[in-house]
This record gives C-alpha cells, sequence and structure tokens, in this order.
C-alpha cells in the first residue's frame, strides 16, 4: 500500500493525539542516543494488512528507523509469526509503538474478518463488498484493508456513485421519479443504484433502467424470486443481515454482490504485538553531546 498524503495526514494526526506535548514516560527513562531492536509478532492466526502505514509511523518519527517486513499485506500468519523487525532510535521505536500497532491491529483485523466471509462464498458468483459504515476518518485504511482480506469496495463516498434509498425515494415520490432526477445529474458513466424492499420495487427499479438493485433485508426465497425477475438485466446487490450463518444461503439465490457492513463496524482487532531488544548507544553519539 503507498502511503499518500491523505495517510500521512491521518498518521500525523493519531501522532499528535498520542503524543501531545511529548511522551513523558519515554523520555524520563529512555537516554538519548541509543538504538534498539523492535520484533513485531501476531499473537493469533490471521490475514495481516497495515504494515506499510506502520512503517510510516515510525519514520514520520524518524526517517532513520529501518523497518523489515517479514511478511507483506494479504498474507495469512500463524501466532507466534515475525511480521517485522523495527531498528532505530530508541524513544523513536517506545514512541510510535502504540499507533503503529493499533494501525496495524484493525486493518488486520477486517482482513481476517472479509477473507473468512469471502472464504464462505467461495465457489459462488458473489462477491463480498463492504459498505460506508467506516470508523470516521479512516475509511482510506478500512477499504484498503477489506481488498487486502480479498473483499471489494461498494462506494467510497457521496460523491463517488448515485445510491438511491428508501428516504430519497419518499422525497422524490417514487423509485421512477428517483432515477429520473438522478440521471439528470450523474455523469454519463456512472451507475445508478436503487434500494428495494419488495419484488414490486424490483420491478419497478428494472423498468426504470436501474443499473444496480439492492434487495435491502429480504429474506433469501425472494431473493431468488428478485433474481429470475431481473434474470440478468441488473446487478444485484443484497443488504442487510449479512453473517456467517447466512452469506453462504443469500450467496447461493444468484445475486452478483453481497454487502456486510460488519466487515467494517463488528471486527475484532488482530493481536499484535512489539516488543525491543538491546538497547545500544549510537556510535559517537554521546561524545557529540555538549
Amino acid at each position: 500500500m503507498l502511503v499518500d498524503i491523505k495517510i500521512r495526514d491521518l498518521i500525523d494526526r493519531a501522532l499528535l493525539e498520542d503524543i501531545g506535548t511529548g511522551d513523558i514516560t519515554t523520555e524520563s527513562i529512555v537516554p538519548e542516543g541509543y538504538t534498539t531492536i523492535g520484533l513485531i509478532q501476531s499473537k493469533q492466526t490471521g490475514v495481516v494488512a497495515g504494515l506499510s502505514v506502520a512503517e510510516a509511523v515510525f519514520r514520520r518519527l524518524n526517517h532513520d528507523i529501518s523497518f523489515q517486513p517479514r511478511a507483506k499485506d494479504g498474507d495469512r500468519v500463524k501466532a507466534g509469526q515475525l511480521l517485522a523487525r523495527v531498528e532505530g532510535d530508541a524513544r523513536a521505536v517506545l514512541t510510535g509503538e502504540r499507533v503503529a500497532l493499533n494501525f496495524l491491529q484493525r486493518m488486520s483485523g477486517i482482513a481476517t474478518k472479509t477473507a473468512y466471509l469471502s472464504s464462505l462464498i467461495a465457489g459462488e458468483k458473489a462477491r463480498l463488498i463492504d459498505t460506508r459504515k467506516t470508523t470516521p476518518g479512516l475509511r482510506i485504511l478500512e477499504k484498503y484493508a477489506v481488498r487486502v482480506g480479498g473483499g471489494a469496495n461498494h462506494r467510497f463516498g457521496l460523491y463517488d456513485a448515485v445510491l438511491i434509498k428508501d428516504n430519497h425515494i419518499q422525497v422524490a415520490g417514487s423509485i421512477t421519479r428517483a432515477v429520473e432526477l438522478a440521471r439528470e445529474v450523474a455523469f454519463f458513466s456512472m451507475k445508478i443504484e436503487v434500494e428495494v424492499e419488495s419484488l414490486a420495487g424490483v420491478e419497478e427499479a428494472l423498468k426504470a433502467g436501474a443499473d444496480i438493485i439492492m434487495l435491502d433485508n429480504m429474506d433469501v426465497e425472494t431473493m431468488r424470486q428478485a433474481v429470475e425477475i431481473v434474470d440478468g438485466r441488473a446487478l444485484l446487490e443484497a443488504s442487510g443481515g449479512i453473517n456467517e450463518e447466512t452469506i453462504i444461503a443469500v450467496a447461493r439465490t444468484g445475486v452478483d454482490y453481497i454487502s456486510a457492513g460488519s466487515i467494517t463496524h463488528s471486527f475484532k482487532s488482530m493481536d499484535i504485538s512489539l516488543d525491543i531488544g538491546e538497547m545500544k548507544p549510537i556510535p559517537g553519539y554521546l561524545s557529540n553531546v555538549k
């Protein structure tokens, strides 16, 4: 993952939140002019994501820190497996530890949950996708973690796709009118998706020319009927109540996509630790300090 200016800004804000006016504990205990080695290890089985973000955290504190990954994003790792070796200024390693691990643990947790749910439907045509139910400010990282875990991204925000939901339909008066209004302002290449709650809604959305129809909280049998009605004339997305107990049956209805907000709002962070080793003085550093 390339760390662009948006991600660097996230890192800077996270570091400012954590460090504030200074790391009192580290600065009082760890002397200046020493290096150390930190070993980042997984404490459970899962899919790792966010190693480049963790590296960027440490290097933001000290550009000379060496970050040597021992795995890559998307790898399935085991408990006790070494993920990365961090070497450099001891104060920077300890000060950056929590922020780096916070990003790495959250992103790996999302990738792990996404990979698990995706594996359940591996033999079906349906693909697991995410939603906008993300942690405010961290969407770019969380959606990346979904991709690492084998899922796909739905729209990133309100600006890059049209999704007509029940409240929009209520304001417009009908699905047909809502689609008409959206067509007037959407780019010619932009797909229009409509959320429906019944087969009558499916038929109206199809007639109105919707490119994607979201089947919201429908039971499996109704989804099957929707697939038959659409017959390939639009893409179908199943949404609502998707979990490990329901996803297989939903996928077997023949829908194209299954969206699950839980992969970014109800995941469990992966357990990852950082342990430091021996501290060594930087050659010549202390003799140059006056």
